[in-house]
């Protein structure tokens, strides 16, 4: 997910990542911080406040106190409204079956909505290729 976030903020873009509980949001928290000791990815929560400020924002609904243009949902997640945003990225383990399967669903739903739907999917070198 840092990756996909750097390519965000790259784009002077702000985004909204949805977790499935206030722990998953606090354990993403410090990964960010972690994740890479020569790169800084600005990011709060609820912990940290100043919510306008932060151009990731960590939370466990698709609120977006922090004005973005991406929702990024993880954890089975789903938002209210995927319609009020420009861009949505669901993420999920592709080697577990049930939450591929649900993300499938979801994906197909988006699609019948008249969304326009891509899938990207991770090649055995560790890069991402285009699932169709």
């Amino acid at each position: 997910m840092p990756l996909i976030l750097e390519k965000v903020l790259a784009r002077s873009q702000r985004a909204v990542v949805v977790a499935g509980s206030p722990e998953r949001v606090e354990a993403l928290n410090a990964a960010l911080w972690t994740y890479n000791d020569r790169a800084f990815l600005p990011h709060g929560s609820v912990r940290d406040g100043f919510a306008e400020e932060q151009p990731v924002w960590l939370a466990t609904s698709d609120e977006n106190p922090n004005g973005a243009s991406v929702l990024v949902l993880t954890d089975g997640a789903m938002a209210r409204d995927v319609a009020g945003w420009p861009m949505v990225i669901e993420m999920f383990d592709g080697a577990n079956d049930e939450a591929r399967e649900a993300a499938r669903t979801r994906w197909k739903s988006y699609g019948a909505a008249g969304h326009a739907v891509t899938y990207w999917k991770q090649n055995e070198q560790g890069g991402w290729e285009n699932g169709r």
